[in-house]
């Protein structure tokens, strides 16, 4: 059945052609776009079988008021509870596309009305003041390509995991909002104040404590993502986000920011986000997030064949610029400079690329990265010898890919352990 006769019996007989129809029998594969009785401009999906194998042939679909994606691209984010994970494999360039950009939640997504969401800055301040959406938009905007990374960002184990999988909770957009230091200057912050405190207005009431000199540094109070409004998985109306910094200092669905001239020592900052480490010593307040890279092809579950490849992954410090990442190809033993791709900017992912002409012997590949301030990116064993091995924030290992004879790729669970 052709895309046209599906538009005319959708018109027609609408109530005939449900979606569970549609989908039986054939995957969806495409959108058209039809007109209801009243005019309404809707898509309905059309089955894989349906679509025309000459484009040149057919007047393809109209204009519609949202874009699509192809219906032969399959990215999606990868679910579970409290988190999804963006598909860092199947990206290119540097920036994440705003409906998947991971996501990591502590209550769920809130419904806010951004009418009645307001932003309360006091503490110890001259002037406390209440800011609503529409008066944040009245101050001169700002925007800025960073990464956000979960401190958590860390899964190993087993051969069969994704980049996705493995290392999934880091995104990039552009951010636009404005300076939280010209809200500072408005309040009037008292110079005894050295912390503040940053709440959300989810149903966990998401609380952390930032240091007022990050706050005069570099946070934005961003409200938007990408060119559009931000979206609400990533705190509509408006969010806190600290560049380079682990990602639940970010607060989303911000309200509420007070000064203080110490930390709160909330729940989010004492039984979670604190690392063990030896000698039953814990750490606390460690924000910044480490160098870290991987290489996103040839990754699981892709296969390779024998002949030239180019290796491609991702690389990003919180501390700064990356300036060089490198990338072995016999399993550690010797190391190349890979290629960096413009734009290489402060706190963000940067691609690099390495040529490699695979033989066809089985081997491991991997990559690892050195930020502005000196710091390599650490082997697990490294890890483990600094901080002991019971810790699960802010793991960063040089991640290893086998490269099997007959060209399948397998993720090397204990790289270097």
């Amino acid at each position: 059945m052709k895309i046209d006769k599906i538009i005319e019996i959708t018109q027609r007989f609408p109530e005939k052609l449900s979606r569970r129809k549609l989908l039986g029998g054939a995957a969806t594969a495409a959108v058209a776009i039809v007109q209801t009785a009243k005019g309404q401009t809707i898509q309905k999906a059309v089955p894989e079988n349906a679509i025309y194998e000459d484009p040149t042939k057919k007047l393809g679909t109209l204009a519609g008021e949202i874009g699509t994606r192809s219906p032969f691209v399959k990215s999606v984010k990868k679910p579970s509870d409290i988190s999804s994970r963006s598909p860092l494999q199947d990206f290119y360039g540097i920036i994440t596309p705003s409906d998947l950009h991971f996501e990591r939640h502590h209550a769920g997504v809130p419904v806010i009305n951004p009418n009645k969401h307001e932003l309360v800055i006091h503490g110890l301040v001259e002037k406390p003041l209440v800011f609503t959406l529409a008066d944040l938009k009245r101050f001169p905007s700002v925007s800025r390509i960073a990464f956000i990374e979960c401190s958590g960002n860390f899964r190993g184990g087993k051969e069969n995991l994704t980049p996705q999988e493995i290392c999934g909770l880091t995104s990039q957009s552009e951010w636009t909002g404005v300076k939280l230091s010209t809200l500072f200057r408005e309040v009037g912050v008292k110079p005894n104040a050295s912390w503040f405190l940053a709440e959300g207005g989810d149903a966990a009431v998401m609380t952390r404590s930032i240091p007022v000199k990050k706050g005069w540094e570099d946070s934005i109070i961003a409200y938007a993502q990408n060119g559009e409004p931000i979206r609400p998985e990533q705190g509509y109306p408006f969010r806190l986000f600290n560049p380079g910094w682990e990602g639940n200092t970010s607060v989303k669905w911000l309200r509420r920011l007070e000064l203080s001239d110490t930390p709160y020592y909330t729940r989010e900052e004492t039984s979670k986000y604190t690392e063990p480490i030896k000698d039953g010593k814990f750490r606390i307040f460690s924000f910044d997030i480490d160098a870290r890279s991987i290489i996103t092809f040839p990754s699981f579950p892709q296969q390779v064949e024998k002949g030239w490849i180019e290796i491609r992954g991702l690389a990003w410090s919180g501390r700064g610029k990356v300036v060089k990442v490198e990338v072995s190809t016999d399993a550690g033993k010797n190391w190349q400079i890979a290629q960096l791709n413009d734009p290489i900017l402060d706190k963000a992912h940067v691609q690099f690329r390495h040529l490699w002409q695979w033989k066809g012997e089985e081997t491991e590949i991997l990559s690892r990265v050195t930020d502005e301030t000196g710091y390599t990116q650490p082997t697990l064993k490294q890890l483990f010898e600094a901080r002991g091995n019971d810790g699960g924030y802010h793991m960063n290992p040089i991640t290893a890919w086998q490269i099997k004879k007959d060209g399948k790729v397998l993720f090397k669970p204990e790289t270097f352990k």
